[in-house]
């Protein structure tokens, strides 16, 4: 993989998953959750366990486990609150997942696509086509809950 910076999944891998969601918060809001990674276990009930090490910029690793794996993982996009990128690897896949926030007028687009890449994605993709799918959209909803529940006072 390039040390370029990377701002997109790659569309050429054998599983690539979409999905999108809107959010009633501002852009910031909605990147103050998103980035907290050290925080995700506490909304997302998919995040088990995650660590930022250092500063949220590119470059910065973090692990987290989400399912059978632990992940290692390194930001390689940071465009608050716009943009946000990560490559990482485990049992043989190479991931690649970006975060795009758009905001308007009834809150914030969320949009996130991941790309795995490697023998395995291409061994089983189809199989892995369905969980990154199903993962990507509970991801989104999670992330929804948690913004809108602390732009209501309900939170932080």
């Amino acid at each position: 993989m390039s040390r370029t910076a990377v701002t997109e999944a790659n569309q050429q891998a054998p599983v690539v998953g979409v999905s999108q969601i809107e959010i009633a918060a501002t852009p910031d809001a909605v990147w103050q959750v998103l980035t907290a990674i050290d925080r995700w276990p506490s909304w997302n009930p998919q995040v088990k366990a995650a660590s930022l090490r250092g500063d949220l910029q590119k470059g910065s690793e973090f692990r987290w486990k989400a399912g059978p794996g632990t992940i290692v993982s390194r930001l390689a996009h940071v465009e608050a609150p716009r943009r946000i990128a990560w490559t990482g690897k485990t049992m043989g896949i190479k991931a690649i997942h970006v975060h795009t926030l758009e905001g308007g007028d009834a809150g914030t687009v969320v949009r996130t696509e991941e790309s795995y890449d490697g023998m395995v994605a291409r061994l089983f993709s189809g199989r892995l086509r369905t969980i990154l799918d199903d993962a990507l959209e509970a991801g989104l909803r999670h992330l929804k809950t948690e913004v809108e529940r602390r732009e209501t006072g309900r939170g932080d």
